[in-house]
């Protein structure tokens, strides 16, 4: 017998409790290849791609960050070090990478993105940025 709902047209579509379902279908199995065409099975596995690639991206923005973060508490009120400044440069490196990244995937907010990941002023600042062997011997005179 089914339980009793305030709308019957959604009782109606739930299976019994009974139905032997013991797990709900995955989100992603709307995504998986359907039909005939080769081009369904490549887009899933592109878009797949794509998410595992960002996955891994965020993964190494927040050690990066942990990394600066952990170096700032530990260096108290030291002033600018050349190694903040390498951590700061490697940090919007990844930076760069991971908005370009969710850009490619459909996520076009990247003012979210630095909210969410607590990216400070200082590493939004060097974004992209790359010390040329240039700049490198131009800074060790």
């Amino acid at each position: 017998m089914r339980e009793k709902h305030r709308h019957p047209e959604v009782a109606a579509r739930r299976p019994p409790k009974d139905a032997g379902l013991s797990h709900r279908p995955s989100r992603l199995a709307s995504l998986a290849p359907q039909g005939d065409g080769d081009g369904s099975a490549l887009e899933y596995e592109i878009a797949r791609e794509k998410a595992v690639s960002l996955g891994r991206l965020g993964r190494r923005l927040e050690a990066a960050l942990d990394t600066l973060r952990a170096f700032d508490a530990a260096e108290a009120g030291a002033g600018r070090s050349r190694e903040r400044e390498a951590l700061l440069c490697e940090a919007g490196t990844l930076l760069w990478y991971f908005v370009v990244q969710s850009e490619a995937c459909g996520l076009r907010d990247s003012a979210r993105l630095m909210q969410d990941y607590a990216v400070p002023n200082e590493v939004r600042a060097r974004m992209g940025f790359r010390r040329t062997t240039e700049d490198r011997r131009q800074r060790n005179k």
